[in-house]
């Protein structure tokens, strides 16, 4: 007799569903969706199952989400999930996707490290997870030079004030993920990377798997009065504006990294003297109000720095049950080494000019 495999997936925003099936020669079979989702015509359920027995057992999620729809009729109405979300679903019953307490988590605390260092350390722990080296991790940044980091598209002419860089000491570094540039002095910003394999977010768009790597730290910040939100694609808001972004890089070998900053306390006067495009985004707006767009955490909040990071390091340890973890020498030494290599070569640099 087939074992009945379960899958879940909440949807971000949304309801949960749940599926049941058997595999049979390879084929989908007794498929049951299930969940608190809402749909209208009651019949539609059949159909979605109906969609899903049959199925070969090794199709990706983007064929299952699409049997699904073509099975639908025109005037069905999904509330709460969707065929996408189904799919996943199907692909956590299979073990092809996977859920966050499917892993065993390491939580790095804020360690100061040089910028660069920083960055390679984003290239060498995306591959460890995806050899299997490590555990899915969550890395807190911290650094103590005024830094640039630029992303890994953006041309450095355009992006910096070579008067601005020369007048404050600004290291200029360029990371492996796209999205804009990052000012950093000591203190005045909130940065993390997640390193995880690619299964934990199987079957889900590129806006979906944003909002859903985050949703940890949407309650962190919930918990200290802050209600944010994610505006498509990577931005993270507040209804009183942006308060950080994210980026993502995906390797060959499963594994991807997931990186946010938000603003904690940043010197505007300073930051638009360094970057270009901040000039070109805060130039109708004065001083003033450009302080107000880049200090959001601090001000919202009313608590230090140390404070939020606190609270943030907890809800993940909670949700996910994440345990204490630091960096290896040998992890270290790697890092450097890629440094010297890459990250502070004028090579890598200056790719785009």
């Amino acid at each position: 007799m087939a074992q009945t495999l379960h899958g879940e997936y909440k949807v971000h925003g949304g309801k949960l569903v749940v599926v049941d099936l058997e595999v049979h020669d390879g084929k989908l079979a007794n498929v049951s969706v299930s969940g608190d989702f809402f749909l209208e015509p009651d019949e539609a359920l059949e159909d979605i199952n109906g969609a899903l027995n049959g199925l070969d057992a090794q199709v990706p999620p983007t064929s299952i989400a699409a049997a699904i729809s073509d099975a639908l009729p025109a005037d069905v109405v999904l509330f709460g999930f969707s065929a996408p979300a189904v799919a996943v679903a199907v692909r956590r019953a299979l073990s092809k996707a996977s859920s966050w307490l499917d892993h065993s988590w390491d939580i790095i605390a804020p360690t100061v490290l040089p910028t660069a260092v920083n960055v390679a350390l984003d290239e060498v722990l995306t591959r460890e997870v995806g050899a299997g080296l490590r555990n899915p991790t969550l890395r807190f940044w911290d650094w103590d030079e005024p830094s640039v980091v630029i992303g890994s598209f953006q041309s450095v002419r355009n992006e910096l004030d070579p008067e601005g860089v020369q007048k404050y000491g600004i290291n200029v570094v360029r990371r492996i993920t796209g999205g804009g540039a990052m000012f950093m002095e000591a203190g005045n910003c909130i940065t993390y990377s997640l390193y995880l394999p690619q299964s934990l977010v199987d079957g889900q768009s590129f806006e979906e798997s944003y909002k859903f790597l985050d949703a940890w730290v949407m309650a962190a910040l919930e918990s200290i009065g802050v209600e944010a939100f994610y505006v498509p694609l990577n931005d993270i808001a507040t209804d009183q504006g942006k308060i950080g972004g994210a980026a993502q890089k995906r390797l060959s070998n499963g594994a991807m990294l997931h990186h946010v900053t938000m603003s904690y306390d940043i010197d505007a006067d300073k930051m638009v003297q360094v970057l270009r495009i901040g000039k070109e985004k805060l130039s109708d707006k004065g001083t003033r109000s450009a302080k107000k767009r880049v200090d959001p955490l601090r001000r919202q909040t009313g608590l230090s720095r140390e404070e939020i990071l606190g609270r943030m390091m907890a809800t993940f340890t909670q949700r996910y049950d994440a345990k204490l973890a630091g960096l290896t020498p040998a992890e270290l030494a790697e890092a450097r080494a890629l440094v010297a290599s890459k990250f502070g070569a004028d090579e890598w640099l200056h790719r785009i000019p």
